[in-house]
């Protein structure tokens, strides 16, 4: 198996960490990627990585962080857009004016994978994006309402934006799975980590929980999948742009499969960010 350079984004804690972790302990050059300062820097020295803060609430800490990827890291061979989150009941807008759980979900992995592209796909690399079931209970993407100014709803929105996740995903491997990029979506199961235990979340109650705390999955388990899809990049393993759960491709909101809409996304996305 070759040591590639992977790229972890949301790496701090949960799944992220736990991935971090084991592929360090396959051999594989691991960047670890977090908001917290202590936490990022701590699964950082643990593992002997390098490591960079981003608040993807602000995108031009994206764009920053893509700028030292690029300048530090001559191959990236596996982006996983890990990083996510719940938020609170009421609507809340960045800076950059956008609905805050469609940015930091969607549209900041978006940016990132777009300033990234071009090293990917000279390294034959993967593009590995953290979805949820969520976009089958929860997603209906309007493209004339993204930022969800006319109707919000934060278990909508968080559907929305992992649904909008797997479009990208399918319409990415579409437009460069022929050079060699290989792209997959999934769901790492409903997992016991601190995420959307925030107090105020829209799922707090749920994750919170102490009872219902006790029948999720642990950060470990659900990693597995993040885990294989890096480990197994550039095997042919897998069939690229797919969804995926528990290793195997999996069904996802039927809105999914619509290759117009996920062009369409795609270019509102560009439209959006101001990329030519």
């Amino acid at each position: 198996m070759d040591r590639q350079t992977i790229v972890i984004t949301g790496a701090s804690d949960g799944i992220g960490a736990e991935a971090a972790r084991a592929l360090a302990r396959l051999g594989h050059e691991v960047v670890v990627v977090g908001r917290n300062r202590e936490k990022t820097a701590a699964v950082a020295r643990e593992l002997n990585a390098r490591h960079y803060l981003v608040d993807f609430a602000e995108l031009d800490e994206v764009r920053s962080l893509a700028a030292l990827l690029l300048e530090r890291h001559p191959r990236i061979d596996v982006l996983a857009n890990n990083a996510g989150g719940i938020f609170t009941p009421a609507r809340q807008v960045t800076d950059d004016g956008f609905e805050m759980t469609f940015q930091v979900n969607y549209l900041a992995p978006f940016l990132l994978t777009h300033l990234l592209l071009d090293r990917l796909t000279s390294c034959r690399g993967a593009v590995i994006n953290t979805s949820s079931l969520a976009n089958r209970l929860y997603g209906r993407i309007d493209l004339s309402d993204l930022n969800a100014e006319g109707h919000y709803d934060p278990t909508r929105a968080y559907g929305n934006a992992k649904l909008a996740q797997i479009l990208f995903t399918r319409e990415l491997h579409r437009r460069q799975g022929g050079q060699g990029l290989a792209t997959a979506a999934f769901h790492p199961g409903i997992v016991g980590t601190g995420f959307s235990r925030a107090p105020g979340s829209s799922m707090e109650g749920v994750y919170g929980n102490r009872l219902i705390s006790k029948l999720l999955a642990t950060p470990r388990k659900g990693a597995d999948t993040l885990i294989w899809l890096a480990s197994t990049a550039r095997d042919g393993t897998w069939p690229s742009g797919e969804y995926f759960t528990r290793r195997r491709a999996a069904r996802a909101n039927p809105q999914a499969k619509d290759r117009r809409l996920a062009e369409a996304l795609w270019n509102r996305s560009e439209d959006m960010l101001r990329i030519p």
